[in-house]
């Protein structure tokens, strides 16, 4: 009985921590599709702020139209770098040993933990300030989020590389694959559902950024979504922000579904494999 008890409470919190999380989004996203200006009552359902508005939905507004390419481009850019770097530091990390590697170590994690107002701050002073090739707007946008997001792949390609241990690589030598062919043939496809997890993890946190790229961006073409949201939900806001905020939610999740697809799609020989020993 107690055991059902606990079972129980467990389920009750669970169920009220999802109601509390996802039914505000839902709402947010339902609204998306009324047929009025309202964002509070309901009218009927219409396509209307997507593109059935001639002047105030995201396909005929310019400004949320450049706000959600800007935001797309801002997570596509940032991922193709920082997953690269993150897993070859996590490599490297892995097999250095020292001072030296413990002192990077520490400030991968620092970044980890750093608040994010204090690095949009300081990268702010560093591309107004300083001399370098930065510019507000894209290219800090960048070098901002590359800054912020590497220590996410470290951590779990690190994560991963202890529970895989050095043993199948030093096999691969032994086999006589070099160093570097043992990394490329046996570490890396194995490496494959933490990279995977680091890319999705990455480009989801970056199209959900606020305080980086509202720090570094310049014009209006710099902003993106979730600063175009905020400037524009203190001046008469319609559903058309709702449109904007629920289409980079299905980029987020469409982005979570085609990871999971490569990742079943590059396991599916050891689930066969698996599913022949259990047999």
């Amino acid at each position: 009985m107690k055991r059902r008890s606990g079972h129980g409470v467990l389920a009750l919190v669970t169920g009220a921590y999802l109601v509390w999380s996802l039914l505000p989004v839902l709402i947010a996203v339902l609204f998306s599709f009324n047929d009025s200006r309202s964002r509070t009552s309901w009218q009927g359902f219409s396509l209307r702020w997507y593109f059935g508005d001639p002047e105030r939905s995201v396909w005929y507004d310019d400004s949320l139209q450049t706000a959600l390419v800007h935001t797309l481009r801002l997570g596509v850019i940032t991922t193709l770098i920082v997953v690269p770097l993150g897993v070859a530091l996590a490599l490297g990390l892995d097999r250095w040993r020292g001072r030296l590697p413990a002192g990077a170590n520490f400030t991968v994690l620092l970044a980890f933990v750093l608040p994010e107002t204090l690095l949009a701050v300081a990268l702010l002073f560093v591309v107004t300030t300083l001399v370098t090739p930065l510019q507000l707007g894209l290219s800090a946008q960048v070098a901002g989020l590359v800054t912020f997001q590497l220590s996410y792949p470290v951590i779990i390609v690190r994560a991963r590389l202890l529970t895989i241990g050095p043993q199948y690589e030093e096999a691969a030598v032994d086999l006589g694959a070099s160093p570097l062919a043992a990394v490329r043939r046996v570490l890396l496809p194995m490496l494959a559902p933490a990279i995977l997890a680091s890319a999705v993890l990455v480009f989801a946190d970056v199209i959900d950024d606020f305080v980086i790229v509202r720090y570094l961006s310049g014009d209006a073409a710099t902003e993106p979504t979730s600063v175009k949201i905020y400037n524009s939900a203190r001046a008469a806001p319609t559903p058309a922000l709702n449109a904007l905020a629920s289409l980079l939610l299905a980029a987020a999740l469409l982005a979570v579904a085609v990871g999971f697809g490569i990742h079943r799609f590059l396991t599916r020989g050891q689930r066969a494999d698996t599913q022949e020993l259990l047999v």
